[in-house]
């Protein structure tokens, strides 16, 4: 653990086992990290299944902007474990699940490791996690891609509806 406040952005998913209420329990979980403060959450938006093959029921996504002084690591495996709690099974990529928690941005850092890649290494094509980003930092630039905004505009075709507001903005 750093003694550096570090700002991170965490994508919340969910198509299974009553999707609101799913995230509801991981904003929960995420407010209760050690060494971290959740500092905005986006609303909540419907959003078509991206790069599946079978049919599955719509995602439910959000966004959260977490100030801590977790290592990447450390947050990616707290992140994890969030999702294990809500009993999230790894069967396919791109499978349905109860619970998906991607760490989108970690500060400005870049990483190309094994576990874990910052940015996320599709965040830019991917606008049910572009648009609750631009909704809580209108600005935030994806280190290496540049205004996540600029890439939201690309991404026009892909079908994202809010459907609560947001609780809090930074």
């Amino acid at each position: 653990m750093s003694s550096q406040v570090t700002r991170a952005y965490v994508g919340l998913g969910s198509n299974l086992a009553n999707p609101p209420h799913q995230l509801a329990i991981a904003f929960d979980a995420l407010a209760q990290l050690p060494h971290t403060r959740v500092a905005a959450r986006s609303s909540v938006y419907r959003t078509a299944p991206v790069g599946v093959m079978a049919r599955q029921p719509d995602y439910f996504n959000a966004v959260a902007a977490l100030d801590t002084t977790l290592s990447p690591t450390q947050l990616l495996a707290a992140l994890q474990a969030i999702e294990r709690r809500q009993r999230r099974r790894r069967t396919a990529v791109n499978a349905p699940r109860s619970l998906d928690l991607d760490l989108l941005l970690y500060g400005e850092h870049r990483r190309a490791g094994r576990r874990l890649l910052l940015p996320h290494p599709r965040l830019h094509e991917r606008a049910f996690a572009l648009r609750p980003l631009v909704e809580i930092a209108p600005g935030i630039i994806i280190p290496g891609r540049g205004r996540a905004r600029r890439w939201l505009a690309r991404s026009r075709d892909q079908r994202v509806v809010r459907i609560t507001p947001g609780a809090s903005h930074a």
